[in-house]
């Protein structure tokens, strides 16, 4: 059974100068929920995981899971380059609720597709029954699970789908010609959304979906439905917007968006940092163009 299908949000994290901005964070997720996204993906690249403390993730974590409190499915991401921390983390989440994990592929230690394989099953056997997402992110992480690798461990009953962002049509149509039967795939860029829809993707897991939420539900279920011509449509009709959300290091333009949109999301926490003037204004060009601010 799908944990989802259609547009998942990989959501931002507001913070201020105390920490994370809860009050904001519930404002953050009412306007997902009043616009019928999917999933909630808390913790993921996206909400700046990297820059916070380990209390803060658990925080993070709990609070999406227990606000949301069952209206749609919630995923924490739980990655690390560490094993053990990612049990450790990974098991805090299944006992606060999560409906599933988002697990990257381990970085920096760059690990052979043996040492991905080994992790991923780790992670899955420490579990009682929340099933992970393996998350697959080269240009981030160093390494690319390859789709034999996938294949090996998909019968695992704790591994349930598998996020791909390697950006590679090829690849990916490989992957889900051999486990597209056991597990869900998720496109994890907004722009290739639809061609991997067309092969049997089972949806996105969306950074655009933070600014244009229903927009990406009702892009999604289109092509679950079997209307390409309406996906094709809104594929183009969106793709100045997907590439304008990454005319920067993801979520600095996301984040900067959901900002001049109205909201209080706050700033960066170093090494991110705000965008070039040029930059901005760039952006609030094209969120103009889309109605998104006036």
């Amino acid at each position: 059974m799908s944990i989802f299908t259609g547009s998942g949000v990989a959501i931002i994290t507001p913070f201020n100068e105390k920490g994370i901005n809860y009050d904001e964070f519930k404002k953050i997720i009412d306007f997902q929920l009043e616009n019928n996204t999917d999933a909630i993906l808390v913790c993921g690249t996206t909400g700046e995981p990297p820059t916070m403390s380990e209390d803060e993730k658990k925080e993070a974590i709990s609070f999406a899971i227990n606000y949301v409190n069952g209206r749609v499915p919630v995923i924490a991401g739980v990655g690390s380059n560490d094993t053990a921390h990612v049990i450790s983390l990974a098991k805090f989440a299944e006992d606060a609720g999560a409906d599933a994990l988002l697990v990257v592929t381990p970085y920096y230690n760059k690990a052979s597709q043996e040492g991905m394989k080994r992790h991923f099953l780790a992670v899955a056997d420490a579990l009682d029954h929340t099933p992970i997402i393996i998350y697959n992110v080269p240009s981030r992480t160093g390494c690319n699970i390859l789709p034999k690798t996938i294949a090996a461990i998909a019968d695992h009953k704790n591994i349930c789908g598998v996020k791909e962002s390697s950006g590679n049509v090829i690849q990916n149509t490989e992957l889900i010609g051999l486990v597209g039967d056991k597990l869900d795939i998720y496109s994890g860029d907004d722009n290739l959304t639809f061609p991997l829809m067309a092969i049997g993707a089972k949806g996105v897991i969306s950074v655009a979906a933070n600014v244009i939420p229903r927009e990406m539900h009702e892009f999604a279920t289109a092509c679950l439905e079997g209307d390409m011509k309406k996906g094709c449509e809104m594929h183009h009709k969106y793709f100045e917007l997907f590439q304008a959300l990454f005319m920067d290091i993801n979520p600095i333009p996301v984040k900067t968006a959901v900002n001049m949109m109205g909201f209080n999301a706050g700033n960066f926490r170093l090494p991110l940092c705000r965008m070039s003037e040029e930059m901005e204004a760039k952006l609030h060009d094209v969120l103009i163009r889309y109605g998104l601010v006036k």
